[in-house]
C-alpha cells in the first residue's frame, strides 16, 4: 500500500493542491459563520437556494428543474459547448435535430439534478428512501458476507446524490473518495451534505485509505469515469472514442480481495421516483489485463447510459488531453 501511495506522490510532485488534500480528514466545521466573507457571496446564495429547494415536492422539483437547467446552460456557454461535443462524439448516429433534442433534455436533467442534490443534503432521509428503490440489494449483502469489502462502481449521473441516502441503510459502513474543493465554504457544504449519509469521505489521492476501508468490510462508492492521466492511465474507449482512463481498479481488487459490483441510478420517466440497480458481480474480474477490465466496466456503464442518455453528466471534458495523432473532440 505504501509503495502505491509513494508512486502517486511522485506523479503529483508538481501539484501543490495534491499535497494539501492528500491526507486531509473530513473536518466539518461546527459553524459556517467563520466563512462569512464577501468573496463567498455566490456560495452563500447557493446554500440558501439548497435549503429552500429541499422543501419542494418531487413533482415541483421536476417541473421547476427543467427550465432552470435550460437557463443555466444558456449562461454557461463553455459547459453547453462541451455537452454538445461529447454527445456528438458518443452518438454520431443521431441527426442534428435528434442531437438538439438530447442536448435540451440533458440541460433539463442537470437542473432537476440540482434539486435532487438539495433533497439529499437537506431533505428528509426517510422521504428519499421512499422515492428510491434499490434493486439487487441481495448482491450487495452476498458480497458483504465475504468480509473483504465492496467496491461499488458507478458513474457521474445527475441523480447520483439521491442514491446515497437509499444505500446507507444497506451498508455497515458507506464511504467514498473525495477531492477537497479550493473554496472552503463550498468544501464544507459538500462535506456536510454527503456525510449525512456516508460514514467517511477520504482523499481520492490516498490508495492506502481506500484499501484500509475495504479491509474493514466497508462499501466504497467508486467513480472512475472522468479523464485521468497518471501511472495507471490507459486509453480506454468510451462509446468508441479513446479516453484517458484510470485502470487502477484491477490492482485495487487484486490487493484487497474486495468484491466488485456496479450500481447505476435511473430517474423514472413518469416522475414517480428512482431506481438504483445493483448488478451481480462481473465474471472473471479482476484479470491480468487492467485495460481490458476497465473496458468491460465502461461497456456496462455505456449500456445503462443508452437507456437514459440525458441523465448522464456530459459536461465533463471526458476526451481531453489525448496523445498526438488523435482528433481533438473539443477543437
Amino acid at each position: 500500500m505504501l509503495r502505491i501511495d509513494r508512486a502517486i506522490d511522485r506523479e503529483n510532485k508538481d501539484n501543490p493542491h495534491y499535497f494539501k488534500c492528500r491526507d486531509m480528514p473530513n473536518q466539518v466545521s461546527p459553524s459556517l459563520l467563520k466563512y462569512w466573507k464577501p468573496r463567498n457571496w455566490y456560495v452563500w446564495v447557493f446554500y440558501g437556494w439548497l435549503r429552500a429547494a429541499a422543501r419542494v415536492p418531487l413533482r415541483w422539483q421536476i417541473a421547476l428543474g427543467k427550465p432552470m437547467g435550460r437557463v443555466l446552460c444558456l449562461l454557461f456557454a463553455g459547459k453547453r459547448r462541451t455537452i454538445r461535443r461529447n454527445l456528438e462524439a458518443c452518438f454520431p448516429e443521431l441527426s442534428a435535430g435528434e442531437l438538439g433534442t438530447l442536448c435540451k433534455r440533458h440541460h433539463e436533467s442537470v437542473g432537476i439534478g440540482l434539486f435532487e442534490l438539495a433533497t439529499s443534503w437537506y431533505g428528509s432521509a426517510e422521504a428519499v428512501r421512499n422515492l428510491v428503490r434499490v434493486e439487487g440489494h441481495e448482491h450487495l449483502q452476498a458480497a458483504l458476507d465475504k468480509g473483504r469489502g465492496v467496491l461499488l462502481f458507478c458513474g457521474h449521473f445527475t441523480a447520483m446524490e439521491l442514491v446515497h441516502p437509499a444505500l446507507s441503510p444497506l451498508c455497515p459502513r458507506l464511504t467514498a473518495m473525495y477531492r477537497p474543493m479550493r473554496n472552503e465554504l463550498m468544501d464544507q457544504l459538500i462535506l456536510r451534505g454527503r456525510l449525512r449519509h456516508m460514514d467517511t469521505l477520504f482523499s481520492k489521492y490516498s490508495v492506502k485509505a481506500l484499501l484500509k476501508h475495504l479491509a474493514g468490510n466497508a462499501v466504497v462508492y467508486y467513480l472512475a469515469d472522468q479523464s485521468y492521466q497518471g501511472k495507471y492511465s490507459a486509453l480506454v474507449p468510451f462509446f468508441g472514442v479513446p479516453a484517458n482512463t484510470n485502470t487502477a481498479i484491477t490492482r485495487i481488487l487484486s490487493i484487497s480481495g474486495a468484491a466488485l459490483l456496479t450500481i447505476f441510478p435511473t430517474r423514472l420517466a413518469d416522475g414517480s421516483g428512482y431506481v438504483a440497480t445493483i448488478a451481480p458481480p462481473p465474471n472473471d474480474l479482476p484479470s491480468d489485463d487492467p485495460e481490458g477490465d476497465m473496458a468491460r466496466l465502461t461497456h456496462l456503464m455505456e449500456d445503462h447510459i443508452r437507456t437514459c442518455p440525458e441523465q448522464y453528466t456530459w459536461m465533463h471534458r471526458r476526451f481531453k488531453d489525448l496523445p498526438d495523432g488523435y482528433p481533438d473532440v473539443y477543437a
